[in-house]
């Protein structure tokens, strides 16, 4: 029996905002990276704007840093703890750091609209168990998001609204341009049963689009 330690490898969790992928990975029972916690600050000024808005794009992977991303999930992976920014998203702001511990766990999920993103780069570093993204009915996942967005009072009404209409319309699209970037689209109880496919060291090669 080989005594060398399992490694440590990362499923990738992708969807739309409101798509359920928050309460996916809690029912998971593995350690979660937020990945919502690298977005950039409100007076960042590399932000992108909506198109014919004032509004800042918080849906455009500009709005957020991929690369402190990957340097979590990497050092998660050698070390099974990282330091990490705590995001408040209502302030627009980080509000402080914490450490994610890990420790001998061989498997964690790394979830946010913009996991697809890092698809290939962790793929390249040979750190990926699977990569998903999690699909429904965009009316429904409108009803979720608004609802989650305005208990938690993360932006203003106008915005919430404004917000969640354009995505709403864009749904469609955002499963597709994630599909491309490699990662499976599927329902729930799909994406548990590849999550445990995971778990039990079953990981996937996904198709990675080759860039243009």
């Amino acid at each position: 029996m080989s005594s060398q330690p399992i490694p440590t490898r990362v499923v990738l969790l992708a969807g739309p905002s409101g798509s359920g992928k928050s309460s996916l990975a809690a029912r998971t029972g593995l350690p979660v990276l937020r990945l919502d916690d690298f977005y950039k600050e409100g007076n960042d000024p590399t932000l992108p704007r909506v198109t014919g808005s004032a509004d800042i794009d918080w849906d455009s992977p500009a709005s957020w840093d991929a690369d402190a991303a990957v340097a979590a999930i990497v050092e998660l992976c050698a070390t099974g703890r990282a330091d990490i920014p705590v995001y408040d998203i209502a302030a627009s702001a980080r509000v402080g750091r914490e450490t994610l511990d890990i420790a001998r766990t061989p498997l964690f999920v790394a979830e946010g609209i913009f996991a697809a993103d890092l698809v290939r780069r962790c793929q390249e570093i040979g750190v990926l168990a699977d990569a998903l993204c999690l699909r429904g009915r965009p009316s429904t996942t409108f009803r979720r998001r608004l609802a989650r967005d305005l208990r938690e009072g993360r932006k203003s009404v106008p915005f919430l609204l404004r917000r969640g209409w354009r995505l709403m319309r864009a749904e469609r699209g955002v499963v597709a341009r994630q599909t491309g970037l490699g990662a499976h689209p599927c329902g729930k109880a799909e994406a548990l049963g590849r999550l445990a496919d995971a778990a039990a060291g079953r990981c996937r090669t996904p198709a990675v689009r080759q860039p243009a």
